[in-house]
């Protein structure tokens, strides 16, 4: 819950989301997450190879700060798994190439998706490919 909140009201790369936005122009996308878990590498430019677009979400935790980005993300995007790591620095607020540092945890998940189709309306599974 704390996580949607943010997103909708404290993300660093939009603007808030307003009251009317939200009752009358949003429609509710849920992403159920699987627990974490770390990835551990020797060399951390391997991490991107560990990384299967459209499977993994992300997680980056570190210098007292952590951003999350979906799995559907990158498959929006077009991202590869540089990119993905990149970006999720960047909604931590961290430089974008910190996922490299050994004290900056990368965690992954997977995720399944339900959508409003429309504001306050059905709602249905929904799939993506990667």
């Amino acid at each position: 819950m704390k996580a949607a909140i943010y997103a909708a009201t404290e993300d660093p790369r939009f603007e808030p989301v307003s009251i009317d936005e939200f009752e009358h122009a949003i429609a509710i996308e849920l992403t159920a997450l699987t627990a974490p878990r770390p990835l551990t590498v020797a060399n951390r430019m391997a991490l991107p190879e560990l990384i299967e677009i459209g499977r993994h979400g992300l997680i980056v935790e570190g210098m007292g700060s952590s951003g999350l980005l979906l799995p559907q993300v990158a498959v929006e995007w077009e991202w590869n798994g540089a990119d993905f790591l990149t970006n999720c620095c960047l909604k931590a607020g961290l430089p974008p190439d910190s996922w490299l540092l050994n004290e900056v945890t990368v965690k992954i998940f997977e995720g399944e998706i339900f959508e409003e189709i429309e504001p306050a309306g059905e709602v249905k599974k929904r799939s993506f490919g990667g």
